[in-house]
């Protein structure tokens, strides 16, 4: 079977897994409070060219997501995202729960526009609506697409216009900024918003995500916030040590793998061009949407782990591949031979 549905059916690349092991009878502080995520914090700090941020290490997306969102915005506040963004469609009302609304902005490319910012703000007129107070965006997007740096400028632009706070979840964020259709660097990063995250996660790590607080109304209590929102480790160095392996020669291995991923996306997207197979989204990243009919979806079942991304016209659906930091160029060439077998079901 191929595996082609996430970036994260792996394990850990081998040197992760290897740093984990040679520190593994080490005693250390608990929660976050040992050498190892001192000095991984200190690693990224360095490779994003900023020493006045705060890190927090987190074990997944989501409850970075939500410990961000709750510590950031009173209770009538709310956030504006797009409808494809994973606190929308993938994190069961999680944001929610806190108690705070998220406007669902429609999108045809995953990206959110300047102009829905500004709508969204002026329809909220008064205090018998909840208040927009936080635009959040991925990059890349749950759509595999990427915004450039001049449109994240715009959208910076418009969230100082109307005081509110960006931001970026960064999942895929390796595999955003080794991407060939990139236009920024990680050192733009901080610059363009106020809070962000470096996802582990995705992109070759057991588990872990890095918080990067930049604005300072942020960051006061942030610990207080993680601790009530279930999301402290106690056994917090084993972030600290991934973070570390990732981040040691300057991002060495975090770029490495997010350009494996890119690789094997440019060859699959390649192929598949090349069978005449129809792009559902312009997508440059590691994430692939294709149209396939309902006959050619169900035989790929029996060959291929894909992802359903839902029906089009009768008959046709989208459907995601997903390369990964770990993705054999071999089980890239074993699909193209697959779906040239099936190209002919109706």
């Amino acid at each position: 079977m191929i595996y082609m549905g996430c970036d994260y059916s792996e394990g850990a690349a081998p040197q992760i897994i290897e740093a984990l092991i040679k520190t593994n009878m080490e005693q250390s502080e608990g929660y976050g409070m040992d050498e190892h995520c001192m000095h991984a914090a200190e690693l990224i700090k360095e490779t994003i060219g900023r020493e006045d941020c705060d890190i927090h290490f987190m074990v997944g997306g989501t409850q970075t997501n939500i410990t961000v969102i709750a510590s950031a915005l009173r209770p009538f506040e709310a956030v504006i995202a797009p409808e494809t963004g994973h606190i929308c469609r993938h994190e069961t009302g999680g944001v929610e729960a806190t108690g705070h609304k998220i406007f669902h902005m429609r999108t045809e490319d995953g990206k959110i526009h300047p102009e829905q910012i500004e709508e969204a703000v002026l329809f909220h007129s008064d205090e018998h609506f909840v208040k927009p107070k936080m635009v959040y965006i991925s990059q890349p997007t749950e759509l595999g697409t990427l915004y450039s740096l001049d449109e994240l400028k715009a959208i910076r632009s418009m969230c100082l216009k109307y005081d509110l706070y960006l931001y970026i979840d960064g999942a895929r964020l390796a595999v955003g900024l080794t991407n060939s259709a990139t236009d920024f660097d990680i050192k733009d990063i901080p610059g363009l918003c106020d809070v962000f995250y470096l996802g582990g996660t995705k992109i070759g790590m057991l588990f872990g995500e890095a918080i990067v607080i930049v604005n300072d109304k942020l960051k006061p209590d942030f610990r207080f916030m993680i601790k009530h929102c279930g999301a402290m480790l106690a056994k917090g160095r084993l972030l600290g040590v991934q973070f570390e392996e990732m981040f040691k020669d300057k991002g060495r291995l975090y770029y490495e793998l997010g350009a494996h991923a890119n690789a094997m996306a440019d060859k699959l997207r390649a192929g598949l061009a090349d069978l005449g197979f129809e792009f559902a989204v312009d997508s440059p990243t590691n994430q692939i949407f294709i149209r396939v009919s309902d006959a050619q979806a169900e035989a790929l079942k029996e060959y291929c782990v894909y992802e359903p991304d839902g029906t089009l016209d009768p008959g046709y659906q989208r459907i995601r591949f997903c390369t990964s930091w770990a993705t054999p160029e071999e089980d890239v060439e074993d699909l193209l031979e697959v779906l040239e077998s099936i190209k002919q079901k109706a």
